[in-house]
């Protein structure tokens, strides 16, 4: 299949993710690309493993396998919060960063309370949100598409925002003096990682159509 014809082929994509703020984020997102997103949990497939110390590494394999499972293209992300004062930690492990302690709990509560935690005392709070997307438009896609975002702000210490989930509450970003959970979710859908992401993603796609 050519580039153009596979690129117009990309019409339900399955998302390799079961995550549900991450399905609301990318299905506002690719709606507007004519692209219908079905998660990997809908068509019975299982999580993949995600052994790689890097973000890109872990969401092809993500998406490969997603996409070996269901004969569909598959879209993959690999996200999570970079902060400078802990060398890009939680990084790769956000989503399990309260674990890496003596087994600690799986929840954003935990891995929340954990950032403060090795925060503290520390005046550097700069920190980002890291998002790498893969489009495989089939398991064995030799070229498969890659996009980066990165969504620049801070960690705070007490939460702010009942919207958004993982580590939003504790991100401020300063140029919107709102935390990530407190923006409404377009304007969320338009600045972050994902977002960004994305558009890069979507502008290769209409290179290929």
């Amino acid at each position: 299949m050519s580039d153009s014809a596979s690129a117009r082929a990309l019409k339900r994509v399955v998302l390799a993710s079961n995550n549900p703020g991450k399905l609301r984020e990318f299905a506002a997102l690719l709606s507007t690309a004519g692209i219908d997103l079905v998660t990997q949990g809908e068509l019975g497939v299982s999580e993949a493993e995600e052994p790689h110390v890097t973000f890109v590494e872990n969401a092809l394999a993500k998406a490969r396998h997603a996409s070996a499972a269901t004969g569909m293209p598959a879209l993959a992300d690999d996200s999570g919060l970079c902060v400078h004062a802990l060398r890009g930690a939680p990084g790769v492990y956000s989503a399990r960063y309260a674990q890496l302690v003596n087994g600690g709990e799986k929840s954003d509560a935990a891995n929340n309370a954990r950032l403060v935690k090795d925060l503290a005392n520390e005046p550097d709070r700069r920190a980002y949100f890291f998002s790498v997307l893969v489009l495989v438009r089939h398991a064995a896609d030799p070229e498969p598409l890659i996009a980066e975002g990165r969504w620049h702000g801070e960690v705070i210490d007490t939460p702010r925002g009942a919207n958004g989930f993982g580590y939003d509450s504790h991100f401020l970003v300063p140029s919107l003096g709102q935390t990530a959970a407190e923006l409404d979710p377009a304007v969320k859908n338009a600045n972050s990682h994902r977002a960004i992401a994305l558009r890069h993603l979507l502008a290769r796609l209409k290179e290929l159509s």
